[in-house]
């Protein structure tokens, strides 16, 4: 099911996702750019949870923050970030809107670290790169669900050759998305990441349980909802 819009509006623009989709755009050019010097530079400058654990159990000394900030901007195809961004802008706008520019900026990067550790402590000995937003992102699906329950986000089924739109309630359509992550993630515990196909379940389920905990923290709160004829697409 792929996401098209929702039906919340926003009354601010959200120069925070704006920016935050720009700067993940211009990193994702500049690894096309690396060639055959991506790999190196990755085993770099991504965060590696064997890295922050020492090869062991325990951490190691190395609490990588700098990579794991870095990891949030890095990409590993067109679909990766394709597919992030188109979530992240259409989520991100609403909850920036209800905390503001600067607390939703906190609240991604906290969502993100958040993300890169629960995947490092799922994986502690795993070598491969953690790279994505979309540990950070799940962290905004978790905040949108807890303000937005009522929402509607009209999406994209493809079955087949078989495809249509749907208006699927917010409270079924995100509980859904973390209901596949965390099977997923159960499911690949003990496997190495490319058995896994790659993806760090952990770090989306990290985010998105710790996305309605900062928006308490960071003092987002449901409003009531405004009673209208008819809420438009957004």
């Amino acid at each position: 099911m792929i996401p098209l819009r929702d039906d919340t509006p926003s009354t601010i623009r959200p120069w925070v996702t704006i920016g935050l989709i720009a700067v993940n755009v211009a990193v994702f050019l500049y690894e096309l750019l690396l060639g055959d010097r991506l790999e190196p530079f990755l085993m770099q400058a991504a965060f590696i949870p064997a890295k922050l654990f020492g090869g062991g159990g325990t951490p190691g000394g190395d609490l990588q923050v700098d990579n794991a900030l870095l990891s949030m901007f890095l990409h590993g195809g067109w679909a990766h970030i394709g597919g992030n961004m188109l979530f992240l802008w259409i989520f991100g706008d609403n909850v920036e809107d209800r905390v503001g520019h600067l607390r939703f900026l906190i609240f991604y990067l906290l969502c993100g670290y958040t993300a890169a550790y629960a995947q490092a402590v799922a994986s502690p000995h795993s070598t491969v790169p953690t790279v994505g937003a979309s540990g950070a992102i799940a962290g905004v699906l978790g905040a949108y669900l807890f303000l937005f329950p009522r929402a509607r986000v009209l999406t994209l089924v493809i079955l087949g050759f078989y495809a249509r739109t749907v208006a699927v309630p917010a409270l079924l359509y995100l509980p859904l998305w973390f209901l596949i992550q965390l099977v997923s993630g159960v499911a690949s515990i003990g496997r190495t990441s490319a058995e896994a196909g790659g993806v760090a379940f952990w770090a989306h389920i990290g985010g998105f349980v710790a996305g309605p905990l900062l928006m308490l923290l960071l003092g987002g709160r449901r409003r009531p909802p405004v009673p209208t004829a008819s809420a438009p697409w957004t």
